[in-house]
Parts: structure tokens; sequence; C-alpha cells
């Protein structure tokens, strides 16, 4: 691994690993992701009713899509509204500098926070941008003022209320295969 701005990124043997382990996926593998990606609940008969398989080669083939990295895990989506998360904001962050110790400072400083569901460094004309789901402006403002303001690396900040979530979908575009290859 090395790291850039506080950030691990694999090394260049790892990142060869992943771009075969793309050209090694097949149509199967492929629907077997469409599939557990849109519903995770799925049981493997099922799951293997879909792609055409039997069951003990669906499971073989789930596991070695866990352990390539390729599915890293399984979770339930909530509803926010119904849990009183009404209120979603981003905010771009600005720091006052980029040097590796502030950038890691940052990155401690925001991860223990529940309320900031993504936390993005970028390039441009800010810093980092937050994604951030709260109930209402009173618990925004406290994760403004306590938190993000309080920490001393922050130049400034920016908010944008969302109005109306017009496309939020967690599913990854999947290439697709013309003609297998084989195996």
């Amino acid at each position: 691994m090395r790291s850039f701005h506080g950030i691990s990124f694999p090394d260049s043997e790892k990142l060869s690993n992943l771009s075969q382990d793309l050209e090694n996926l097949d149509s199967i593998d492929l629907a077997l992701l469409d599939a557990v990606q849109r519903d995770g609940r799925l049981p493997v008969v099922e799951l293997a009713k879909r792609v055409n398989l039997s069951p003990t080669p669906c499971t073989l083939r789930l596991r070695r899509l866990e352990q390539d990295g390729i599915i890293s895990g399984y979770h339930a989506r909530l509803n926010p509204a119904a849990l009183g998360q009404d209120l979603m904001v981003f905010v771009t962050v600005s720091l006052k500098a980029t040097d590796e110790a502030t950038l890691k400072a940052f990155n401690a400083a925001v991860r223990p926070v529940q309320q900031i569901l993504e936390c993005h460094m970028v390039g441009g004309g800010f810093d980092y941008l937050l994604k951030i789901r709260v109930r209402d402006m009173v618990e925004y403002r406290s994760i403004l003022g306590g938190v993000l303001g309080g920490l001393p690396m922050v130049e400034g900040t920016h908010s944008y209320f969302v109005m109306e979530e017009v496309k939020e979908s967690p599913l990854i575009p999947l290439p697709t295969r013309s003609k297998d290859r084989p195996r």
C-alpha cells in the first residue's frame, strides 16, 4: 500500500490484480453481482436459479467474489425519513493547509461523526465534500459549529441543503460482456 495525503492506495501489483479480476468476470459472475447488489437477501437457491447454476457452484462463485474483494459486504437500506433523519446537507470544507499531518488530522476528526455519511477529499476549489444526514437544522447547526467549526485546520465551509433527492442509488454500473472468455 502507498499513501498520498493520508489516503491509502493499493500498490501497482494489487491494482493489476484488481484489473485482472475484472477481466476474469464472466456473464454469470456479472449476473450474480447484479442480483446481489439489488437484493443481498436472496437465498442461494433463488440466486442460483436466476443465473442458471445449481446452488453449490453459485455459492462457490459468491465466495470467490467475496474473497477477491469484489463483494465487500451486505447491508440493509434504511428509510431516513422513517427514522426522522429528514435533512441532508452537502458541505464543502476548505482547510488552512494541505500538508500530510493536517489531512490526517481532519480525516481522523470526521470519521467518528455518525451524521457524516460520506467524506471525500477532492481536487478543485475546496478540499473535502461531506454528505451529512441529520434530524433537523438544530442538529446540523451542532455538527457545523460543534464539530467542523471547532477544528483548528478548517478555514471555511459552505453548506448546500438538499430540497429534493432526485436520484439516489447504491448500484454500481457493471460492465457488459458480449462474449464470455473461457475460464
